[in-house]
């Protein structure tokens, strides 16, 4: 098999381990249209919200690792699982390696997600899909090192969400499909051993049809929780609700955050952990984000909308917080966009909450992504603000806004740009706390490191 490496036409059969010059995002498309074009399609290598994390900001080596969907050159769209780093002290990238060559395959939801043991190794967790293909587990030979990874495990694993904890080891969530894209878990204290995968949520509806979810998860301290939807009757344009689950003994026991005891897995609609009903509303969710106030208490990032076809008829597109502030749930609505699958990330510091996110129609209305925008809370999330629009006049449409964990400046959002309407090339974007600094990380790289070019909006 042939693969372009810039202008280098290169016979190989696998990439694993090599490095690449540049940084080149994977273009896709569902191909799934109606009257406004695809159900989502554009630039997508940081692509899903169901992958995370995709970046962690390591203080002892004072870098943030990121993991995206890349490519062999904007002719091919070849899925290539990539990891690098922006060295905050240089200021500078290296040219990114290649963790799993996903040969033949050109499809994003088999994108990575990351995590850092105690000891620094770095591990990035492969997405699959669905039994037709595998999803595996990759542990870098060297700590802090992304030169070179070794293969851990090969399973059924799509959506991997791995959090890492000190004293216990890992925890990761994940989906298996069934017939419908059902919740798991597995932990593991050093990464290689792993327990039984163990079902969280499969609803099963009133005729007996199983539903399926997505979920966005987290950890803070001993709580580790779950905001997940779910598919009415496994159709998944029609997700709905919202649910939330938390366990704080490592996924011995689980219940609501009142305490209330939940039976695994989950099995009904009205099992203990919805709160709230938006079927009988008529409208879909669409699960972005999920971090923690300063009391430890877990806020959830979504997107309701009407439908799941593009374009004005399912409108509005009401982007929301669903916050436990200690006494009860609280929601409120931020503002709007023009497209489902417009995805940010929140970030919480005190009482002023940010989101970081392509709210602002682009180039490609009513398709995937669009302008970048900073929006803050003074109070919570009880009220928001524009603060700043980050990108203008951009030719094509910003995708899937990432928050590191543990983001530090510069390096505090990572995203990818495409047109969604036609095969693009795909750059990568990162930006400060503020918006006020965006860099444009190297499509082409003829040395070892480069410096990402800063960005100037008029």
């Amino acid at each position: 098999m042939f693969f372009f490496i810039g202008n280098q036409l290169i016979a190989q059969t696998n990439l694993n381990n090599q490095q690449v010059d540049g940084y080149k995002g994977i273009w896709f498309t569902l191909g799934q249209f109606s009257e406004y074009g695809d159900k989502y399609s554009g630039g997508l290598g940081t692509y899903t919200a169901k992958h995370r994390p995709v970046a962690i900001y390591s203080d002892k080596a004072n870098k943030t690792f990121f993991v995206y969907g890349g490519t062999t050159s904007a002719r091919e769209r070849h899925l290539l699982c990539m990891i690098s780093y922006y060295d905050h002290h240089t200021g500078m990238v290296p040219k990114p390696t290649v963790v799993c060559d996903k040969a033949g395959i050109d499809d994003p939801h088999d994108n990575p997600s990351l995590a850092i043991d105690r000891d620094g190794f770095i591990w990035v967790f492969v997405s699959g899909r669905g039994r037709h293909r595998s999803g595996f587990k990759y542990k870098s030979r060297q700590s802090y090192d992304i030169t070179s990874f070794v293969r851990v495990t090969e399973e059924e694993m799509t959506y991997p969400q791995p959090l890492w904890d000190d004293e216990k080891g890992f925890f990761n969530f994940f989906t298996k499909y069934t017939g419908v894209r059902e919740l798991y878990f597995e932990t593991s204290d050093d990464g290689r051993q792993w327990s039984p995968d163990i079902g969280l949520a499969g609803i099963i509806e009133d005729g007996a049809e199983k539903s399926g979810h997505y979920q966005v998860s987290g950890k803070d301290g001993d709580l580790i929780c779950t905001f997940f939807n779910r598919h009415p009757n496994g159709r998944v344009d029609k997700r709905t609700d919202l649910y939330y689950a938390q366990t704080l003994d490592f996924g011995k026991t689980w219940t609501t955050i009142a305490g209330k005891n939940l039976d695994l897995p989950m099995k009904t609609v009205n099992c203990g952990a919805r709160l709230i009903d938006y079927a009988s509303q008529a409208k879909n969710v669409y699960l972005k984000d999920l971090n923690f106030d300063d009391a430890g208490n877990p806020v959830c990032l979504y997107v309701t909308s009407g439908g799941h076809e593009p374009g004005p008829g399912n409108a509005p597109r009401e982007w929301r917080v669903t916050h436990f502030d200690g006494k009860g749930w609280q929601t409120s609505v931020i503002c709007e966009s023009d497209h489902n699958y417009d995805m940010g990330s929140l970030y919480i510091k005190g009482k002023t909450w940010t989101i970081i996110a392509p709210t602002i129609s682009g180039p490609q209305e009513y398709q995937t992504g669009g302008e970048v925008a900073v929006w803050e809370s003074g109070d919570e999330g009880k009220t928001w603000k524009r603060k700043k629009q980050v990108t203008k006049n951009s030719p094509q449409n910003h995708t899937y806004v990432r928050r590191p964990v543990n983001a530090e400046n510069p390096f505090y959002a990572l995203w990818a740009d495409g047109n969604p309407i036609e095969c693009s090339k795909s750059f990568l974007y990162f930006t400060d706390a503020k918006g006020k600094r965006i860099f444009q990380l190297p499509y082409e790289m003829t040395a070892d490191f480069a410096k990402p070019k800063q960005i100037k909006y008029p």
